[in-house]
Formats: C-alpha cells, structure tokens, sequence
C-alpha cells in the first residue's frame, strides 16, 4: 500500500514505514508527485485545446503573427509537461534502483516491461481515446509512445559507468540540434529509421492506414537520462535543505545559459527570434522554441523552470499540495481519465450540435452572425452558421453571448444616442468572458450604427 505524505521534512526523502504487521511501506515523494501533478493539470488545457479548438492549427514552432496571446502563452506552458514528466521518469527509475531501504536493484526489467507497456498503451487504448475509433485512419505515435520507448533505452543505458551515461546525455540534449541539417526523402533508405530517430513524420502515407510519429525519440533518450542522473539528489542521504540548493542552482543555471544563448541566438534553435512590432510579440518570439524534436533552448527553458518549482515545493505544506499530489501519485489513470472524457464530451457535442471542423465540433470565433441563419439555444446564445466551416453549424462562444447581450441592449435602448449606443456595446462585450478581440468589437460598433438611424 502506497502512501502519500504532503509536506516538507521527511515527506521529501523516500523513506520505508512499517505497518503494524510489520511489512515495509514505500513512501512516495512529495515534491515529485506534486509536480507531476501539476503539469498533468497543465496538459488538460493543451488538450482541451487539441479537442475542442482544432480549427485553430499551430505550428511547431509557432507562428507568431495572427496568433492570439492566450491561445500562445497557453501552448508555452504545455511545452512543460513532456520533458519534465520524462525527466521524472528517469528520475522514478533511479529511485526504483535505489530504494532507500535495502541493497541496490537492477531497473532492467522494471523499465523494459513498463515501456513496453506504454508503446502499448499509446498504439491502443491512447489512439481510441483522441480519435473514438481502432484502428484510427493515422495512427500517431505521441508522448506515451516515446516514454515507452525512452524507458526501453534507459533499460539497455543505465548500467554503463555513470560518466559515460553523463556523456551520451548530454550529447544527445546539447547536440542534436548539428543534426538539424539532416533529412531524408520518404523513398530514401535511411528515411524511416531517421524520422523515429529525429525529424518527425508519416511512416506510413500512404494506403487507408497511416502511421505518423509525432514525437521523435533521440532527444527524449537524452531528456530521461539527464532525470536518471538526478536521481541521488533525491537520494535518502541528502538533506533537504542540500537538495533544494542544487535544484536552484541546476534550475538558474539552465535558465542563464538559454538567456545567454538565445539572447544572442547563437546555438539552440532553429528560428531566431525578432523584435516585435509590440513588447508582447517581441516576447512571443524569444520562447518560440520548437518541440519536435526538442530543441536545446526548448530543454534548457523547461528543465529549468522545472527545477525551480521542484526546489519551491520543498517547503510548500497546504492543501494545494496535497491536491498536486493526489493527482500525481496516480498519473496514467488521471491521463486515461481525462482523454475518454473529453471524447466523451466531443461525443456528446457532435450529437447535440454537429461536427463543426472535420468530424470534430470546435468552439469557434465567428466574426459575422447573419441574422437570417441565427438561432437560439435554451440559455437565449446564438448558435449561428460559421463561414469558417463552410456554413456548418457551430457553436459561438463568449462573442455569441456577447451579441445576444447586443441585441437585447438594441431592444432596449434603439433611440439611444449614437455615443451612448456605442458605449452600451463595448459594455456589453466586455461582460462576455474572453470578449476581447478589438476586430470583433468593431464589428459590433459597425453593426451598432447600422442598427441605429439616428446614428453619426
């Protein structure tokens, strides 16, 4: 029987209890399982994202101009949860070799079977969860996919001399990105072997039955290593206070160095980044780092930010932690959880409304609302027809609400002057959640004169 023990002092050391028939009791780590914890509450956004705003593609890396901040920022910090959840995978296994009570342990078959678990997993019960259907018309070959296999590689990797484990992990985070120049023609031998390896792609492209690898594996080996070699600062030996220290100093560390090279663009990542025409986009730029594969200043951004908020929960005891924990400790049900019930929300929407994007139903950002192919839901929203979806019915958001107020404002106050009328609108947007889109609101002053006769 797992417990879970919130909290600073012994909760932050992997000790060994007793019960009361005497059998030893492993008690997990805290500051592990919250922050665990937390990324997976992070990830939900990216995947409600990836369910319900399908319609509003992003690029890796992403495109800067036209993008919404919120939609932007809200990427950024799911950039978090794959590297440190791989991170701590390397980090679990150390621990799992080395139980604080006992001799040492071979993690061999722990990490081969595990992995070979989660290939499994993502080939199966993962893609029917994303896409409702097995197989799947592409079958992806995602986050648990390369977990697995990273698990695999470290199982083959962790008993060679730990210096020479040091090396091939840091030589494959800080140089993969040398390989950037390499690619490969899908008729060219080395193609297939390549795009698992670095550059992501169809495996498969052709035929009913595709197959897309979407996060290829050499960086992540490196990425799982580096968590493996952290191991023993979450060894029982070390103090509390002796591993927060190193945390802070890994944690500013990786963040100096990525200021130093991406501040000047030296080495770390594909794009540069530029001055933007404000501070916001200007800022968008510089963490416009690229995911697949992982690129040096991507690591470095997320390894470090991670390492900071490891050496912060150290000392956090509240109920916010134990909340972090809760989830953390049980991370492949809360991820399986998750997925079903968003499908089963998309289910449920595209029964009631109608596919909107694909066979998918999106929340989407109508700019028009044509009056003639407005209707109404019970709670008096618009649904309108979206030019977008090639007139497909879709569900408006926060701007249907935020017209619906509009136009009861209009029913109101149709003689109010021109000023005010304008006033009135912007109110009334403002009320609507994320009503904020200065070409929207606009749109309701252009449709607010039109409305209006008396109107300047």
């Amino acid at each position: 029987m797992t417990s879970i023990t919130a909290g600073n002092a012994a909760a932050q050391s992997a000790t060994v209890a007793t019960n009361a028939a005497g059998a030893s009791v492993r008690v997990r780590i805290a500051t592990i399982d919250a922050l665990r914890g937390l990324i997976m509450l992070i990830m939900l956004f990216d995947h409600v994202r990836e369910n319900f705003f399908a319609h509003m593609a992003i690029t890796d890396p992403l495109t800067v101009p036209g993008s919404e901040p919120m939609m932007y920022f809200t990427r950024i910090a799911a950039h978090f949860c794959a590297p440190i959840f791989v991170f701590l995978t390397g980090l679990s296994a150390w621990l799992y070799g080395h139980p604080a009570s006992g001799p040492a342990r071979v993690a061999t078959g722990f990490l081969l079977k595990r992995g070979l678990f989660l290939v499994f997993l993502e080939v199966t019960f993962v893609n029917l969860a994303w896409y409702g259907k097995l197989p799947p018309s592409i079958l992806f070959l995602q986050v648990i996919w390369v977990i697995g296999l990273s698990m695999i590689a470290l199982a083959l990797l962790h008993r060679i001399p730990r210096w020479m484990l040091a090396a091939v992990g840091f030589a494959l985070v800080f140089g993969h990105n040398l390989l950037t120049p390499i690619n490969f023609t899908p008729d060219q031998t080395g193609y297939s072997i390549w795009t698992v390896l670095h550059d992501r792609g169809f495996l498969v492209a052709e035929g009913p039955f595709k197959i897309k690898v979407s996060y290829p594996l050499l960086p992540w080996i490196g990425i799982i290593i580096l968590g493996y070699l952290a191991g023993p600062l979450f060894a029982r030996s070390m103090a509390s206070d002796a591993r927060r220290r190193s945390l802070i100093y890994l944690g500013l560390g990786s963040l100096a160095l990525l200021a130093f090279l991406r501040g000047f663009n030296i080495y770390g990542e594909t794009l540069p980044w530029e001055h933007g025409e404000t501070l916001v986009q200007t800022v968008m730029s510089w963490v416009n780092f690229t995911k697949y594969p992982p690129s040096l200043d991507f690591v470095l951004f997320t390894l470090g930010g991670g390492c900071l908020v490891l050496a912060w929960f150290e000392r956090l005891n509240n109920k916010a932690m134990e909340v972090l924990v809760t989830f953390g400790s049980v991370p492949m049900f809360y991820y399986l959880l998750h997925l079903y019930l968003l499908l089963f929300l998309q289910t449920i929407l595209v029964a009631t409304i109608g596919p909107t994007h694909g066979h998918r139903c999106c929340i989407s950002r109508a700019r028009h609302f044509p009056h003639s192919s407005a209707r109404r839901n019970r709670r008096g929203c618009a649904i309108s027809r979206c030019p977008w979806h090639a007139s497909r019915p879709a569900m408006a958001t926060s701007e249907a609400i935020c017209l619906s107020s509009w136009s009861r404002a209009a029913q109101r106050g149709a003689a109010i002057h021109a000023k005010q009328y304008r006033q009135t609108a912007f109110s009334c947007c403002l009320q609507a959640q994320f009503a904020t889109s200065e070409l929207f609101a606009r749109d309701v002053i252009i449709s607010a004169r039109a409305a209006s006769p008396g109107a300047a």
